[in-house]
Order: C-alpha cells, then sequence, then structure tokens
C-alpha cells in the first residue's frame, strides 16, 4: 500500500509523524509531501527535527498568501505531484488550508487516478463558520473517503450531516502518540527551569488565531488579563509573529512587558513548559489536547472548541463569552483552583499512543474491502 501523506502547517507535523512510523513499521510505503504553507524555519524545519521526521519527498514551499491565493497554490503545486506518486491514498490530516487543497485535487482526479482520499481528525466541529479551519474541516469531510475521527463525538457530528457511517472508522488521537513518545525527552530540557521558573507556578499561554490577536479589543482584554495575572504568578509567552506585530501596533507594548515574552519555541520545548505550568491560556486546539492528557488545568480562548471532549473528560473550560479581561481572570483562577491533575475523569479513549497504528490498519482494511482500486478492465470501483 503507498500513502501520500500531506503536511501543511506547523500542527500537522505532530499528526503526520506517527502515521508515517507505522506505515514504515507495516511495510507500507509512505510519500511525505510538506506544502510549506508554514515557512519560517523556526515554526516549521524544528518540528521536523524534533519529530525526527524524514525529509519530505516533495516541498512545494508555497508559503505565506491570503486564504484563496495559498489554497490555490497548494492546489497547482500538489496535482502533478499526485500524477507522478499515483498513491492508493491520499492522507491529509487536521484543518489547515493545505488539508482543504490537497483533498480537494485528490477528490477530483481519484477516478482517473485510483486513489482515495483519507482525513486523519474528521468529524471535529465548532459549528462556528467564521472560522476558516471550520470551512475546511466541514469540506474536507464532505470529499474524503474515509474519514478517521479522533473522539466518538465526532461521529456523531458526521452523522447529523449525513455522512455514510461506513465511511467512518474511529483511531483515537495521532497528535497524542507524539506527545507520549516526546514526554520523556521534552522532561529532559528543564524549560521551566532554564527561563528560571517554579515548576508548578507559572501561567503559559499562547495566541495566534485571527479572532484573538486580529482586533485591538480582544486582544488589549487577553493580553491586560495577562499582566494582571503576572502580578501573582509568572506568565510565559511563546509569540506568535502575527502577535507581536499586532501587539506593537495597537499600543500594547506595556502589557507584553509584563510577561515572559520568548521567541517561538521547538516542539519539545513547548511540552516541556505546557506540562510544568500551573494553568495554560491558550486559542490553541492542539494545546488543550496535550494539556488533557498531561493533566494540566487549561482556559480556551475562544467562543467555542471543535474539541469538546477536551471539556467533558479532560482539564479544559471555556473562557465567558464574550472574552473581557474580567472573564479571563476568573476562568484563570478557577482553572488554578481546581489544580492539576484534577478534574480529569479520565484519558479520552483511544488517545493511548497507538492511533497511528489504527490509522494504518484502516486504511488496509479499507483498501482489501474494494479490493483493486483500478481493475483490469481500466473501470475504477465505487468508492468505501
Amino acid at each position: 500500500m503507498k500513502a501520500l501523506v500531506v503536511a501543511g502547517a506547523r500542527p500537522n507535523f505532530m499528526k503526520v509523524a506517527p502515521i508515517l512510523r507505522a506505515l514504515a513499521d507495516g511495510g507500507h510505503e509512505g510519500v511525505l509531501v510538506h506544502t510549506g504553507q508554514h515557512y519560517d524555519s523556526q515554526m516549521s524545519d524544528a518540528f521536523f527535527r524534533d519529530l525526527n521526521l524524514p525529509d519530505p519527498d516533495f516541498h512545494l514551499e508555497v508559503g505565506s498568501a491570503s486564504h484563496a491565493v495559498q489554497t490555490a497554490r497548494v492546489m497547482e503545486a500538489f496535482e502533478p505531484v499526485l500524477r507522478e506518486v499515483r498513491p492508493d491514498w491520499v492522507v491529509v490530516v487536521g484543518d489547515v488550508n493545505s488539508t482543504l487543497a490537497c483533498a480537494l485535487v485528490a477528490a477530483k482526479l481519484k477516478e482517473e487516478l485510483g486513489c482515495r482520499v483519507a482525513h486523519v481528525e474528521a468529524g471535529l466541529r465548532a459549528n462556528d463558520w467564521r472560522m476558516p479551519e471550520e470551512v475546511n474541516r466541514v469540506l474536507t469531510d464532505r470529499l474524503s473517503d474515509a474519514l478517521l475521527i479522533p473522539s466518538r463525538d465526532a461521529e456523531a457530528n458526521l452523522a447529523r450531516e449525513g455522512i455514510d457511517p461506513a465511511r467512518i472508522v474511529f483511531v483515537g488521537n495521532v497528535m497524542i502518540d507524539t506527545l507520549l513518545s516526546q514526554l520523556p525527552k521534552a522532561r529532559e530540557l528543564d524549560m521551566p527551569g532554564r527561563l528560571g521558573l517554579e515548576r508548578g507556578n507559572y501561567v503559559l499561554s499562547t495566541l495566534h488565531r485571527p479572532s484573538n490577536v486580529d482586533d485591538p479589543a480582544s486582544l488589549a482584554s487577553v493580553l491586560g488579563a495577562l499582566a494582571e495575572v503576572s502580578i501573582e504568578m509568572s506568565v510565559v509567552l511563546p509569540i506568535h509573529p502575527r502577535t507581536r506585530k499586532n501587539a506593537l501596533a495597537f499600543g500594547l507594548r506595556g502589557s507584553l512587558e509584563a510577561l515572559t515574552v520568548i521567541e517561538p519555541v521547538g516542539y519539545r520545548e513547548m511540552i516541556s513548559l505546557t506540562e510544568g505550568a500551573a494553568v495554560v491560556l491558550t486559542d490553541s486546539g492542539g494545546v488543550q489536547e496535550e494539556t488533557t492528557v498531561l493533566g494540566v488545568p487549561c482556559v480556551t480562548l475562544r467562543e467555542q472548541t471543535e474539541r469538546p471532549v477536551t471539556v467533558t473528560e479532560g482539564t479544559n473550560r471555556m473562557v465567558p463569552w464574550p472574552l473581557t479581561r474580567e472573564g479571563v481572570l476568573n476562568a484563570w483562577r478557577e482553572a488554578l483552583a481546581k489544580g492539576r491533575g484534577a478534574g480529569r475523569v479520565r484519558v479520552p479513549e483511544g488517545w493511548d499512543g497507538r492511533a497511528g497504528e489504527r490509522v494504518v490498519s484502516a486504511l488496509q482494511g479499507l483498501k482489501q474491502a474494494v479490493g483493486t482500486f483500478v481493475s483490469e478492465s481500466g473501470d475504477v470501483p465505487t468508492r468505501p
């Protein structure tokens, strides 16, 4: 079995690593495409090194642009790669522009090439069409032949949208495979100690979503709240370039100066900081999952989450909405009072470090279910 695996942006790298490893362990051929959607070496190359990912077989180098331009560039660059490789499966992960772009190209060529599309992390829904990621998620799921879901609530989401249950396979959370495999090395780094912080006695924050960092009032509320938190407890902010640029443009330098602001860090460094924090305040989807497994209280700085299992079974809570400085502060205080490791019923099903194996098993099973994709007569069977 040959699988063409697509990684586009930083959140994808942790997800493709266990899939590629499981493909190799199973004697299958994995071909890695890096679209270059994240082009800064600090946010891309460092992750490849940390995760021991192989050099990409293809690097599309699309770079930064508007959603429309970036999606179009990925499609244009990916089509000749797909025609050259002619895989059994095109495997896309997550919800970035590259995810949708490559799924769309493959969906239009699959009858000609005999390939199929698999979406890893399918079925997640925030029910907020203002989020570009929500558009990417829903459309990718409609295009995919195999919908590989990380949690059981995703199956219910897809059922409401009329997706054929035969196309849905529960595999668990591939990102947790990477977290668990990298955790020992992350602990050895002792990033809190390097920054002069006491383990369990600091706050970690990440901010990057346009809804938070592109709006002056929202960014002022979050940074103002973090500055107040810093009076009682150190706050570490690995700052996204977009966040830094906007904070300075909006006249929020004073709030930044109250925090321990550091440049974006590699994956292991980030896990080391997350695991040692008293509370994490974030607008990242992946961090919600990581804190759940690590038992670290998390406050999500968004109106809703596509990962509700981190709230119902994990350590996550949603900030009161609309977002205000006082709301952020109250949510932080409540999370801090709950304490590390408290309030977690259990780690969600399938978040056990073996999701990559189940992804490959699902792909192999679905391939066998329809037999050879292209018959000797040239006819292409219907999708599974």
